[in-house]
């Protein structure tokens, strides 16, 4: 590979680096073909704090009687965040997930079943190839997270297993 050419390929990357900062994306992935069967392949992703994704806290002007409301309930009544569960399965890309292998099949894992790490637990379409998302770790699958069809970011919790 000519100096030149890896010179190119560097300031393509940085441009695909500025343009996801700039658009506030977490993830983009491009083919460049330079023809010949010369062509690279990139795929640039960022992880978005989660203190970034957080909604604004309450006004200041908020009545004294829901704020102490607010601070009187338990704990418990707190919803959980699945990502900080230390069962949580996320995912490691952008796509389109599918809980079986095509429309009307059996999922590939249900609520109760027990996995083995490694095991596939969903795939998640990403620029028209289909990735099997295998299981992180051996347990019983506890919750489901998301839908079939429907769309998840990276790191978005998938699954719990305990």
């Amino acid at each position: 590979m000519g100096t030149k050419k890896l010179d190119s390929d560097v300031e393509f990357i940085k441009a695909l680096s500025e343009i996801l900062r700039d658009n506030d994306l977490t993830e983009i992935e491009v083919s460049r073909d330079y023809g010949e069967g010369d062509s690279i392949d990139v795929r640039v992703a960022r992880e978005i704090p989660v203190a970034a994704v957080v909604a604004a806290p309450m006004a200041v002007a908020a009545a004294p009687v829901a704020a102490a409301a607010v601070a009187a309930a338990p704990a418990a009544a707190q919803p959980e965040d699945p990502a900080q569960h230390a069962g949580a399965v996320t995912s490691p890309m952008v796509g389109t997930v599918y809980l079986a292998t095509e429309p009307g099949a059996a999922p590939f894992v249900s609520v109760g079943d027990k996995v083995t790490e490694g095991q596939t637990l969903l795939i998640i379409e990403a620029m028209k190839t289909m990735n099997q998302i295998p299981s992180t770790h051996a347990g019983t699958v506890k919750r489901i997270l998301v839908d079939d069809s429907a769309t998840a970011e990276f790191g978005t919790p998938l699954m719990i297993i305990e």
